[in-house]
């Protein structure tokens, strides 16, 4: 089957699975999953999925709290349909970073073939990183429809307090039991509703960067993401009423996101600028031993904060004279000790990565001006088609969901901080590299500091 703009509508999750399929945009696209069973009473087709896809022993992975809510369900199916597994269980909080690693690499088995995943986002990442580095498959059991990394060939990993994405294997298999999602904490279904709000800000980012650095875009997997964002956000009432159907239009939305990151080969379709401030401020609260707010719903509210940094952007005449002339003052070495008083013992591969880019060398600076300003009427298309911050934070309050930094346990200057800070987190061109670029970021992060 070819992809285009005209059928991608009408094809179901399974229809996208497996095979490699032509799209219009000239590319092949490709995910090795092979099932996805979103639907009441899933779990009890665990065992069954396994032996369909030739499995014989499996390692079930979960934490203390995953266990109670599903972990043990799945257990019970693998008993009483003689599936052969061991269980390892994780307990307190869950960092995914070296030693936790380490400690189901410890107990994983030469015999096993499978890791199955009972959880969401961290455990998740967790098991499609070890299962990638045992060369072994990994099918996830969501609890919760709170992340869009389901289906991704991404791990997230913090390593040396640097959050960071390693390249793994998506799930050959996601299940999710509508039953079980459905009574997920209101907290975490609203952080998958508003992860996927998210997306707003990710794909007008992707489309700033397709016209400023010719990076890669396809119109289909667009609308792939645009089309779960519209369902999810026409359907927030009877989210909150844990309908099963609206429940599983969110699982489905999100899972679709990491189908389309996979088909692109990495996270530009689901994560920009929103999901940076977001990073910054994980990474902040692993250095001071702090709890943060669900990662969907941070990224709820730093979509709030990026969408109004498009609009400031939006309502101002750019003088990009003025820009280009900025450009050629860069002070590297300024740069340097605000990156190592910012980021501290990550700062040293943040930098190196950037200067191996040459991100911010004079010429390749003043290259991306003349980009913006020979484009401008086209970016200002996009600037002007996003949602306003208070339409985000509209509906954010419907769905009941935070909308400011304090209200997830950030202050506004952390905020305002991660705004200047963000961009060097990830080397994805978005808002916050544009904003650099024509010399403004400093000025609208102090404007939107005496908005808060």
């Amino acid at each position: 089957m070819k992809l285009t703009l005209e059928n991608i509508d009408q094809c179901s999750l399974s229809d996208l699975l497996g095979e490699t399929m032509e799209c219009q945009c000239g590319q092949k696209h490709q995910i090795t999953m092979k099932k996805v069973i979103i639907e009441p009473g899933a779990i009890q087709k665990t065992a069954t999925v396994l032996r369909e896809l030739g499995y014989k022993k499996a390692l079930l992975i979960s934490d203390s709290i995953t266990w109670n809510i599903a972990a043990e369900k799945v257990a019970d199916v693998l008993k009483r349909d003689h599936f052969d597994y061991k269980i390892y269980i994780l307990e307190g909080r869950i960092i995914p970073d070296e030693k936790t690693v380490g400690n189901i690499l410890i107990h994983t088995e030469k015999d096993f073939d499978v890791i199955v995943t009972v959880g969401t986002g961290v455990l998740n990442d967790l098991g499609k990183f070890v299962s990638f580095k045992m060369g072994i498959d990994n099918i996830v059991v969501a609890t919760a429809p709170s992340v869009d990394g389901f289906a991704s060939q991404h791990a997230a990993l913090v390593i040396g307090n640097l959050k960071t994405s390693y390249n793994t294997a998506c799930p050959k298999v996601i299940i999710g039991d509508v039953d079980i999602l459905k009574a997920a904490p209101m907290p975490m279904i609203m952080g998958g509703w508003s992860d996927i709000m998210g997306k707003y800000s990710a794909l007008s980012d992707w489309k700033i960067s397709r016209i400023v650095n010719d990076e890669y875009y396809c119109d289909v997997i667009y609308e792939m993401v645009h089309k779960s964002v519209q369902t999810c956000r026409d359907n927030i009432e009877k989210i909150k009423q844990r309908d099963p159907e609206a429940i599983q239009y969110v699982m489905e939305g999100l899972v679709l996101t990491g189908i389309a990151m996979s088909f692109l080969g990495n996270s530009r379709p689901a994560s920009g600028s929103e999901h940076h401030l977001s990073h910054c401020w994980e990474m902040r609260s692993l250095a001071d031993h702090t709890n943060l707010a669900p990662h969907g719903v941070q990224v709820g509210v730093a979509t709030t904060i990026i969408t109004n940094l498009y609009k400031k952007l939006a309502n101002i005449s750019v003088n990009f004279d003025d820009a280009k002339a900025k450009a050629k003052t860069f002070n590297e070495v300024s740069w340097e000790k605000d990156v190592t008083s910012y980021y501290h013992d990550s700062a040293k591969e943040i930098i190196e990565e950037i200067k191996t880019e040459q991100r911010y060398s004079v010429q390749n600076r003043l290259i991306r001006i003349q980009r913006l300003k020979d484009h401008w009427k086209e970016i200002q298309v996009i600037l002007n088609t996003i949602p306003s911050s208070q339409q985000i934070s509209n509906m954010l309050k419907s769905a009941g969901a935070p909308t400011t930094p304090e209200e997830i346990g950030i202050t506004v200057q952390d905020a305002v901080d991660s705004i200047r800070m963000a961009k060097e987190v990830r080397s994805k061109y978005t808002i916050l590299g544009v904003l650099d670029d024509l010399g403004l970021l400093d000025r609208f992060a102090e404007e939107i500091k005496k908005e808060f």
